[in-house]
């Protein structure tokens, strides 16, 4: 028989056993945190992780160090969280291309949705379609029209990118077909676009706000449903096409067996932090829109995101290298 003391002994240690994630995830950061991005230093991306993670840092009591691993589409980034002690110590702020890689690289050592636990999404960085500001196309109809009638180019900054796609999508949905013309970026692509050597191109509206400012180029629509704060006179592509969404995502994850509480109290923060209008300012001011998202939304968000590209890149055979 079991003597009463040691019965109590028994549980004591269950009850405080049962309390332990609960009170780890209270004394959780108790060292800094690092935050992967898988772009280089100085980017749209990298310049949302500072701001975030300095916003965190002072919330959390501890620093949020950001750790630049870019290059092959984000998925360096990613195998280093894939590696990494799943106790919220690594996290990844990640955007669409990841999920773009995941079902166009061949040989990955992971699965977005196995492999990580969503975290909170965070913003939205619509794309903009763009002529010459002399093009003799004024709308996405006259757009349609000319694809329809004749070869049309447009330039993206490179094969299976966000751009690349979301142009994919939009000629699925309206029944023509366009040249793509891939660049080495948007730097590489924006000379040729404003003088009229490529007659459409797809770049950031970040990207396009300037060149539009300076009489450069004109949009003709930008690819997310809501509008840029900025550029009211943008016409969303969802009102010619309705439904139609294509634009990079940018979310935080965490590595898979994170325990619940630990994520959670990441999530919190994170809302906590994009209602800093300090915070927010500089989000849009990167071309982002902020739209925050729980991790169980950012799931959701994420699987129909994958089965959108996957039929995509099934479709036109993109392999990324």
């Amino acid at each position: 028989m079991i003597e009463r003391r040691d019965l109590l002994r028994m549980l004591v240690a269950g009850s405080l056993g049962g309390m332990m994630p609960a009170a780890w995830a209270q004394d959780y950061p108790s060292r800094p945190v690092r935050m992967l991005v898988g772009f280089s230093a100085g980017g749209g991306v990298d310049a949302i992780a500072r701001t975030l993670s300095a916003r965190l840092g002072e919330q959390m009591g501890q620093n949020f160090v950001v750790d630049n691993r870019p290059g092959a589409t984000s998925t360096i980034a990613a195998n280093v969280l894939v590696s990494a002690p799943p106790d919220g110590y690594t996290v990844l702020l990640a955007d669409s291309s990841l999920l773009i890689a995941a079902r166009a690289m061949q040989n990955l050592t992971f699965d977005p949705l196995k492999s990580f636990v969503p975290v909170a999404g965070i913003a939205i960085a619509p794309l903009a379609i763009a002529v010459a500001a002399d093009s003799k196309l004024k709308s996405l109809e006259d757009m349609a029209a000319a694809a329809k009638s004749g070869d049309l180019n447009y330039a993206t900054s490179g094969i299976g990118t966000v751009h690349h796609l979301a142009m994919e999508q939009l000629q699925a949905r309206a029944n023509i077909k366009m040249t793509h013309v891939p660049y080495r970026g948007a730097s590489a692509l924006l000379p040729d676009l404003i003088s009229g050597q490529v007659p459409i191109g797809v770049l950031s509206a970040a990207a396009a706000q300037g060149q539009v400012q300076a009489g450069k180029i004109r949009v003709l629509g930008l690819t997310s449903p809501e509008k840029l704060e900025g550029a009211a006179d943008w016409r969303p592509i969802a009102d010619w096409l309705p439904g139609f969404d294509s634009s990079p995502r940018l979310f935080l994850l965490a590595s898979s067996g994170t325990t619940p509480e630990v994520v959670a109290r990441l999530e919190g923060e994170v809302a906590k932090a994009l209602k800093d209008p300090a915070v927010a300012q500089n989000l849009l001011k990167q071309g982002f829109i902020t739209t925050f998202r729980p991790g169980t939304e950012l799931r959701s968000e994420m699987e129909k995101e994958l089965d959108r590209w996957t039929e995509l890149i099934q479709k036109t055979g993109i392999v990324l290298k």
